[in-house]
Order: C-alpha cells, then structure tokens, then sequence
C-alpha cells in the first residue's frame, strides 16, 4: 500500500517513557514517533485537530519539565489506570517534517524520507 492510499487518521496513540501533566512527552530517544508524525502530516492524514495520546504507568507521570524541541510531539489526553488527564496544552504541534534537523544516516535508514527529500 502507498501512502497517497491511507486514509486520513482519527487518533494517534504514542508510546512515551514520561509525561507532564502539561502535556510534554519524552519518547525513547530516536524520534521515530515524532517522524511518523511529520510523515503523516505531509501527506494530510493528520492535522493539528488530530488527538495525540498516551497510555502510560502513574510512575510515568511527572512533574518535572520536559523540554519540548520544534519536532516534538506534546499530547492531549494521558491516561494511565487511575486517571484521564486532558493536558490543553499550548504546544504546537509539529507541522511536518523538519529536514535541517535529520541527519544523513537516519535519511539512509528510511526510504520513505528518502523519496519525499527528492519530491521537496
């Protein structure tokens, strides 16, 4: 399947390794998350309307700040097994893909950024 062909996306459910009750998440380290975020912006599957989630343990919820870089997605809703909590955060979300902060290597790793470099 292309991605011209998937349909426009209702949700997204990102995994992190903490959460501010702001609704700055840290991930793993790589970025991929944020990555599929901006490959799905590109190509109109999501918007800024477009709800960003994260189940998480009570452990994860913290209150120290997280430092939120331009490509970084902040979430909307937390929810982990005691609470639902709607961040109404002011981050703004990523808008795409921002190419002057990939490296070579990770563009080498995954073709569809390769693909839609040449098409920009």
């Amino acid at each position: 399947m292309r991605l011209e062909e998937i349909e426009a996306v209702d949700l997204i459910v990102a995994g992190s390794v903490a959460v501010a009750r702001d609704g700055a998440r840290l991930g793993k380290g790589g970025g991929y998350s944020d990555l599929e975020y901006g490959i799905a912006r590109q190509f109109g599957l999501i918007s800024t309307a477009t709800p960003v989630l994260s189940t998480i343990h009570p452990l994860q919820l913290i209150s120290d700040e997280i430092e939120m870089k331009v490509h970084d997605i902040p979430v909307d809703h937390i929810v982990t097994p005691d609470e639902i909590v709607v961040t109404e955060h002011e981050y703004p979300k990523p808008k795409g893909i921002y190419w002057d902060l990939l490296d070579e290597e990770k563009l080498a790793r995954i073709p569809i950024l390769q693909k839609l470099r040449r098409q920009s």
